[in-house]
C-alpha cells in the first residue's frame, strides 16, 4: 500500500446508499457509499462500457449490496468488484480508498510512462511542418487523436481553440490559411462533426487557402454496415479536398501526415486525414517526419518573351490601369511601385481590398458591385489593364474587353473565363521585378492622378449627401464606415461577412492598409465571426501579426449562425471587435427579391439584443441607435482588450 499513489477525489460528501463518477489522474472511478463503507471499482461496465458511477446501489433479497449498471442492469459487488456470476468472466477492478479529514483519497498504482501512439507521431510530423494551431471539437470517436493533440499543447508545440461548432473550427482555419498562407488544422468527430466542417473547407478550397482536416472515425472492424456515425468519410471529402486518406494499421502514418501538409502548402488547398478510433491510440515507434529536402523554392520566373511583350504593351499605353486581387497581397509592395512608376491608378477586386491604402495617390477604391464610381469610371476610361492575382469572374467587375496583361502563378487561371492579350505566367512579384526597369511613364499619357484625387472629392461629397438621409427607419451605413475608417487601426485585421454589411463595407470604407478577409468566391454567411477567431490565433502565432486588432463585420443575419461562439473568444480572452449592423431583416435577400421582381418574402429576423447578449456571454457589449454615437462607441470598443460587440440599428433601405 506505502508504494501507491493516494489520490483526492474531493469532499466525502456523497450521502449514503449513492454512487458517483470521480476521477483520479485519467482513471475514472465509481465511487460508491453504503452501509458506512467507501468502496471504488473502474467505472466501466465490461458489457459496453456503461458508466457505473451513474447506477444505483441495490439490495438484494439476502441484505447485501450490488451496484447496478444503468445501461443494461448488470450487478457488481461494490467491495470486491466481483459479479453475482454466471454471465461476466471476470469482475471489476477495486481501488483501495481511504477518508481523510473529510476527504476521500483512492489509491493508485504509479502512472506507467506513456507509451508513444500512432497520432503522437503524426502530431509531432504536423509541428515539424509548422501546423501551431488546431481548431476543433473532441469527442468520443477522436479521443486518442485529441490526446495526442493534448500533448503537444503542454509541450508549447502547438496552441488549441475548442470551438461550440465544427463550422466555426473549418472557417477560422481557412481565415488563418488565407491570411498567413501556412495550414491550420480543424478537428471533428466522425459522422456529424466530420460533415459540419465541410462548408468552412469549400470556402478554403475555392479561396486557395491551405487547411488540414482531423477527423475521428468509427473503430475498422465496423466500417460499412451501419454502426453510430459510420459515414464513408473519404467519399464525403473528396470533391472538397486535394488529399483524403485513412489512416490504417497498416499506413505509413508519418508519410502519410507529410503528404497532408505538403499538399495544404504546395496545392494551397485542403488536406483531410481519416482516424479510425482504434488505430488512434496503437503504438507506433516511427521518427516524426519534417518538410526537409520535401519543399522547393516557390518562385515561378516569368518568360522573357512575356516580360517584353508586357512592357511594350505598358509603354505604350496612355491610361494604363493596374487591378489587384486576392492572390497579390505578398507583392503588394512592388505592384504600388510599378504603378507609382508609369502613372497607373490603381484598383481591387473586392477580395483585395486594402492592398493599397485608399489614402494612396494611386489608389482607386473597389470595382465590381460592392465598389466605388471611382474605379469604375478608370476601368471604362483605361487602355491596358494589367491584372495582378485576380481573375474574371462575374463578381470583380474587371472589363473582359479591354486590352489585357494577366499575371498568375497558376496556369489555369490564365484566360481561364476568356482570351486575354497577354497570359503571363509566373509570381505576381517576380513579374514587378522583372519589368521594373523597363518601364516608364508614356510622355502622351494622361495625369490620372490628378485624375484620381478629383474622383476621390467627388465620391467623398456624395457620401456627406447620403448622410443626410438617416432618418428614423435607423444609422445610415455610411455614418457606420465613416466612423470605422476615421478610428480602425491602420494594421487591423479585418474580417468580413456576406450581405448589405459587406456592400456597405467595400464602398464605403476607406483602407489605411488594413488586411481584409472574407468568404470570396463561397461567399458563405456566418464566416466573419470564426474567421476573426482564426486571425486572431494568428496575431499569437506570428511575430509579425503579434499585437493587431482584430475586427469582424457582419449582419444580424450572419452574426445568428455562430453567435455561441462568442461564448469561445470570451473563453480564450480573443481581442475582437466585432460591429454588428441589426435591421431585423436579411437585407441583400429581400433586395435581391426586389430586384427579380419577386414578392419579399420570410427575409425577416426575431432577434434578442445582441449588445444584452455580448453581456451575458461576458463580453462588451454596447448598442447605437444614431449615426452621431457610431464613432465614440466604437472607439470605446476597439480600446477593450477582449472580445467587445457594437450593435448598430441600421436601416436596411440605406446600404
Amino acid at each position: 500500500m506505502s508504494d501507491l499513489d493516494w489520490i483526492s477525489v474531493g469532499p466525502a460528501d456523497l450521502p449514503e446508499g449513492r454512487v458517483k463518477t470521480v476521477s483520479a489522474r485519467n482513471v475514472y472511478i465509481c465511487l460508491s457509499h453504503f452501509d458506512g463503507k467507501w468502496a471504488a471499482m473502474d467505472n466501466h461496465c465490461p458489457h459496453q462500457g456503461g458508466p457505473l458511477g451513474e447506477g444505483t446501489i441495490e439490495r438484494g433479497l439476502d441484505d447485501k449490496c450490488w451496484i447496478r449498471c444503468p445501461w443494461h442492469g448488470w450487478d457488481f459487488d461494490p467491495l470486491t468488484g466481483a459479479p453475482p456470476g454466471g454471465h461476466e468472466d471476470t469482475g471489476q477492478t477495486t481501488y483501495p480508498v481511504e477518508v481523510r479529514d473529510g476527504e476521500v483519497f483512492i489509491g493508485l498504482e504509479p502512472e506507467p510512462p506513456h507509451e508513444r501512439t500512432v497520432t503522437d507521431a503524426m502530431a509531432e510530423t504536423l509541428v515539424n511542418w509548422g501546423v501551431k494551431r488546431v481548431f476543433g471539437m473532441v469527442g468520443h470517436s477522436n479521443l486518442g487523436l485529441a490526446d495526442a493533440i493534448r500533448r503537444r499543447t503542454v509541450a508549447g508545440d502547438m496552441a488549441y481553440i475548442g470551438i461550440r461548432h465544427e463550422g466555426a473550427a473549418a472557417f477560422a482555419a481557412s481565415a488563418y490559411g488565407k491570411l498567413t498562407g501556412q495550414p491550420a488544422a480543424c478537428l471533428a468527430i466522425a459522422g456529424p462533426g466530420a460533415t459540419n466542417l465541410l462548408t468552412g473547407m469549400w470556402d478554403a478550397k475555392v479561396d486557395r487557402a491551405p487547411v488540414i482536416a482531423l477527423t475521428g472515425q468509427v473503430q475498422t472492424q465496423v466500417f460499412g454496415p451501419g454502426a453510430f456515425q459510420d459515414i464513408d468519410l473519404k467519399s464525403a471529402f473528396q470533391a472538397v479536398s486535394r488529399f483524403s486518406q485513412p489512416v490504417l494499421s497498416t499506413s505509413n502514418h508519418t508519410e502519410l501526415a507529410s503528404l497532408a501538409c505538403k499538399t495544404a502548402l504546395v496545392e494551397r488547398d485542403v488536406a483531410h486525414l481519416i482516424f479510425p478510433d482504434d488505430v488512434q491510440t496503437q503504438p507506433s515507434d516511427a521518427p516524426a517526419k519534417s518538410p526537409v529536402g520535401r519543399l522547393s523554392g516557390p518562385v515561378v520566373q516569368p518568360a522573357d518573351d512575356d516580360v517584353a511583350a508586357a512592357v511594350e504593351m505598358i509603354n505604350g499605353a496612355t491610361r494604363p490601369m493596374v487591378i489587384i486581387g486576392h492572390g497579390a497581397w505578398a507583392a503588394r509592395g512592388q505592384i504600388i511601385a510599378l504603378a507609382e512608376a508609369i502613372g497607373a491608378p490603381v484598383v481591387t477586386t473586392f477580395k483585395g481590398k486594402g492592398l493599397i491604402p485608399d489614402s494612396h495617390p494611386n489608389a482607386g477604391g473597389v470595382l465590381g458591385r460592392s465598389g466605388t464610381p471611382i474605379a469604375s469610371w478608370f476601368m471604362n476610361e483605361c487602355d491596358v489593364q494589367i491584372v495582378l492575382g485576380a481573375s474574371f469572374s462575374n463578381h470583380t467587375g474587371i472589363n473582359p474587353t479591354k486590352k489585357t496583361i494577366q499575371v498568375d502563378f497558376e496556369r489555369m487561371q490564365l484566360g481561364k473565363f476568356h482570351p486575354v492579350d497577354l497570359p503571363v505566367w509566373g509570381e505576381i512579384g517576380a513579374f514587378c521585378d522583372a519589368v521594373a526597369s523597363k518601364v516608364a511613364r508614356n510622355p502622351a499619357a494622361d495625369d490620372q492622378i490628378s485624375e484620381l484625387a478629383t474622383r476621390w472629392g467627388m465620391w467623398r461629397d456624395e457620401k456627406r449627401r447620403r448622410l443626410a438621409e438617416e432618418g428614423a427607419g435607423g444609422v445610415h451605413s455610411v455614418a457606420i464606415f465613416e466612423a470605422l475608417s476615421r478610428i480602425a487601426p491602420e494594421d487591423a485585421l479585418i474580417a468580413v461577412d456576406v450581405g448589405n454589411n459587406t456592400y456597405s463595407f467595400g464602398r464605403y470604407f476607406e483602407t489605411k492598409g488594413q488586411h481584409v478577409m472574407m468568404s470570396g468566391y463561397l461567399g458563405s454567411i456566418g464566416f466573419a465571426l470564426p474567421a476573426a477567431m482564426g486571425a486572431w490565433a494568428a496575431t499569437q502565432d506570428f511575430e509579425h501579426l503579434r499585437g493587431r486588432k482584430v475586427i469582424s463585420i457582419s449582419g444580424d443575419g450572419g452574426f445568428g449562425q455562430y453567435a455561441m461562439e462568442l461564448t469561445t473568444a470570451v473563453k480564450y480572452g480573443m481581442d475582437i471587435t466585432h460591429l454588428l449592423l441589426h435591421n431585423d431583416e436579411l437585407g441583400k435577400i429581400s433586395k435581391e427579391q426586389r430586384a427579380g421582381e419577386w414578392p419579399v418574402w420570410e427575409t425577416s429576423l426575431v432577434n434578442p439584443s445582441f449588445s444584452a447578449f455580448a453581456r451575458l456571454c461576458g463580453a462588451y457589449g454596447a448598442k447605437v441607435t444614431s449615426g452621431a454615437e457610431v464613432e465614440a462607441v466604437l472607439a470605446e470598443a476597439l480600446a477593450v482588450k477582449g472580445p467587445a460587440l457594437v450593435e448598430v440599428m441600421t436601416d436596411a433601405e440605406l446600404v
